[in-house]
């Protein structure tokens, strides 16, 4: 008998029918002797719908009312879920995620996981319930406040307990088959990937593959959690992540793994920004205070005294508004000139285990973009990561361009 900590995917329950065959596959399990623990996120575009809500009321709402509106998705999932295994006839005790031990930071919106204690997890699981967990959300014992662990947030809330509770696996369970080398949505070839590390799947998310949320694939990575990406409708192998995954062999392996995408990003570029020793310092303490999260900067100066240069920040669309009123807010302390705004732009990224012991990877990837007739308007590196930044509208022109170039696919 296992102890299995299984999480499901706004898709896969959003609506009563597919809250149902969740139910019949928790149920299945639980039959077959395992213990279950069940986290759920809210029912299909329930998040989305309630940030418009609030948008209609405020153009930047208070985020910890956010927080306290968002919440209520994952815990109506949580209990329609519970009544579904109930209906089977086998015992189901939903808990919010405060009732079952999350505590966290007091970031609302962004919150990360202090401590996870699952004492009445544990205590239902004794008394032989499927126990379902709201995911998504803590609570901040200085506060006392109710918090948001950002998007992705039941991937992390799912992967905590399955740390906390010591649990066998972690199975995550999503719309397609697994981790592919890139979206098969966009890539009719890309190819399943059976194994993958944590190193390899944490980048992948951090170039805005959907399928596991960056925070937490670290959250896995840093207590051993193997994570199971298995398809909710179907019984394909799925994609195992753990601690050896596709580390390189003695051998080597091909320097790139994956293409990833992103089109969550937005650009806000600050144009004439000072020119001096504490500029660009002041101007991110204003972001830092506004809990704008800023995934990259470029800063283009002047090499003249006195000169002023722009900056260009590439931030998550949901921080755009909260960024703007900042900086507006902070101007004539700032210093700086124009604010420019753009949503429109996407990541392509490039993954893989040795890309900078191999030569010729960045010029394989431009001359590919180059090809396929996709502007490159920046490009960042990391030991595993290339990230190239071009319009929305051509990114899956980019990320096909990429896939083919690199001879990712099954073919």
């Amino acid at each position: 008998m296992a102890l299995i900590v299984q999480k499901y995917g706004g898709s896969s329950v959003r609506d009563t029918e597919r809250i149902r065959r969740v139910a019949e596959r928790v149920v299945a399990a639980r039959r077959d002797g395992h213990d279950i623990v069940v986290v759920v996120s809210a029912m299909g575009d329930t998040t989305d719908e309630l940030l418009e809500l609030a948008g209609h009321l405020s153009p930047v709402p208070p985020r910890r009312e956010v927080d306290m509106l968002l919440t209520a998705g994952e815990r109506i999932s949580n209990a329609l879920t519970a009544m579904a295994i109930d209906a089977l006839g086998t015992e189901a005790y939903s808990l919010s995620g405060d009732q079952a031990g999350v505590f966290t930071t007091a970031a609302h919106g962004r919150a990360l996981i202090t401590e996870v204690s699952p004492h009445r997890v544990r205590r239902a699981l004794d008394r032989g319930s499927v126990v379902l967990v709201a995911g998504f959300q803590g609570l901040n014992r200085e506060t006392e406040d109710v918090t948001t662990l950002g998007r992705g947030g039941s991937d992390t809330t799912a992967i905590a307990l399955a740390a906390a509770l010591k649990a066998d696996v972690c199975e995550i369970y999503t719309d397609v088959d697994g981790v592919f080398t890139a979206d098969p949505r966009i890539v009719p070839d890309a190819r399943l990937l059976g194994r993958l590390s944590y190193e390899t799947m944490e980048e992948m998310a951090a170039g805005g593959a959907k399928v596991l949320a960056p925070r937490s694939v670290e959250c896995a990575r840093r207590y051993g959690v193997t994570v199971h990406v298995r398809p909710a409708h179907g019984s394909g192998p799925g994609t195992v992540v753990n601690g050896a995954g596709d580390r390189p062999s003695a051998m080597g392996r091909p320097a790139v793994t994956a293409v990833a995408h992103d089109l969550s990003g937005a650009e806000l570029t600050v144009s004439g920004v000072p020119d001096g020793p504490g500029a660009a310092a002041a101007l991110f303490r204003v972001l830092a205070d506004a809990g704008v999260d800023v995934d990259t900067a470029v800063q283009q100066t002047v090499r003249r005294p006195g000169r002023s240069g722009d900056l260009t920040l590439v931030l998550p669309q949901d921080d755009g508004p909260a960024a703007l009123a900042a900086l507006r807010a902070h101007r004539a302390d700032l210093g700086f000139g124009e604010l420019r705004y753009d949503a429109a732009v996407g990541k392509v990224s490039l993954v893989g285990t040795g890309m900078r012991v191999q030569a010729g990877v960045i010029a394989r990837c431009c001359e590919a973009l180059s090809a396929a007739g996709v502007n490159i308007t920046a490009i960042s590196t990391a030991e595993s990561r290339i990230s190239v930044l071009c319009r929305a509208g051509r990114l899956h022109d980019a990320v096909r361009a990429l896939h083919a170039a690199f001879r990712l696919g099954a073919g």
